[in-house]
């Protein structure tokens, strides 16, 4: 299905677009371009990869001029630009609404002007009943694309997204965090031992999205069914991993922070689609005249949402055994020779 198409890839120095490039560079597309706004990390990728099929393009989804010019001749796009970080949300949330919510109406935009096919939006967790900007913008981006697509014909671009958990090793995420606090022999940090979180790895969520582009209809959106554990038993994994005692620190919640994370609401379980390892969360196509349609769904009052506290817990040994899969934890342990770690 990628043979001789283009892919742009937004925000596609993450560690998402990493993984998609080394998924997809040898993969019979003609070519994947590469969107972001940090010019350093694209030449650190050129030169990476050294591939003519990887081109880069400098600018901002919040510049829908230049998003209509990288546009121009696209096949399919993944959506992965966006501000994460919840505290940083928090101290300054309209910047979050220009990235996560007008730069995702910018991308839309120039996909359906352009005459892209398909193109899948990644969200999070923190989109469902969000008690942060972060997840709020997240949510909003939800409801932009999914009332984008529901005004589209056959025919035209195809919106869709996927909604995932902690991916974990990700760039900014709390396990580099913790090795770097065990290699400078310093007490692990931990807001709330009883956390709970999903786990994913990057080659999950980049499977997560071809999913999603296989399956999807318009405004559909994509789960993952992923097991959690407590920030804690990550934690005292990644001591153990690393044969240090588990020296943690409890140090608070921090700004925006909840203690478990929600993938599917309650409302969304009533007409989600199981698909074994996935859950389907289908587009609400009906119009505002609701006495002409009927609502088929099942009650609310029993329907409980898939959370991080009731899906399947993972133990110690368990988290172990998924870190220790990562190419990061691998390479990290590369280097726990002699006094490295303390």
């Amino acid at each position: 299905m990628f043979k001789d198409k283009v892919l742009l890839i937004t925000g596609g120095t993450g560690s998402f677009g990493n993984t998609v490039v080394k998924a997809f560079l040898h993969q019979g597309l003609k070519e994947i371009r590469i969107f972001s706004r940090d010019e350093k990390k694209q030449d650190d990728m050129r030169k990476k990869y050294h591939n003519p099929k990887l081109k880069f393009y400098l600018g901002d989804v919040r510049d829908s001029d230049r998003v209509k010019e990288v546009m121009r001749g696209v096949d399919y796009v993944f959506h992965a630009a966006a501000l994460k970080q919840v505290p940083s949300c928090e101290f300054y949330p309209i910047e979050a609404v220009k990235t996560n919510i007008l730069g995702t109406e910018n991308v839309l935009n120039a996909a359906i002007s352009c005459g892209v096919k398909k193109v899948i939006c990644l969200s999070t967790d923190k989109a469902v009943y969000p008690i942060n900007a972060m997840g709020m913008s997240k949510s909003l981006m939800e409801k932009t694309f999914i009332a984008k697509a529901r005004l589209l014909e056959a025919g035209q671009t195809v919106i869709c997204g996927t909604r995932y958990g902690n991916v974990m090793a990700s760039r900014g995420s709390v396990i580099p965090l913790f090795v770097d606090q065990i290699k400078e022999g310093h007490p692990v940090t931990v807001t709330d031992p009883h956390m709970t979180r999903f786990l994913m790895s990057l080659d999950e969520a980049v499977k997560l999205v071809m999913f999603a582009f296989e399956n999807g209809e318009q405004g559909d959106i994509f789960v993952q069914k992923s097991p959690a554990c407590t920030v804690e038993c990550l934690a005292k994994a990644i001591c153990e991993i690393f044969g240090v005692d588990p020296l943690i620190d409890i140090i608070g919640t921090r700004h925006g922070e909840k203690l478990y994370e929600t993938l599917v609401s309650s409302e969304d379980m009533l007409v989600a689609v199981d698909y074994d390892s996935y859950y389907k969360i289908p587009c609400d196509k009906r119009d505002l005249n609701y006495h002409t349609s009927v609502n088929t769904a099942k009650s609310l009052v029993e329907q409980q949402a898939y959370t991080s506290h009731n899906t399947y817990r993972l133990t110690i040994e368990e988290v172990k055994e998924k870190l220790l899969n990562l190419p990061y934890i691998q390479e990290a342990l590369k280097t726990n020779r002699g006094d490295d770690f303390k």
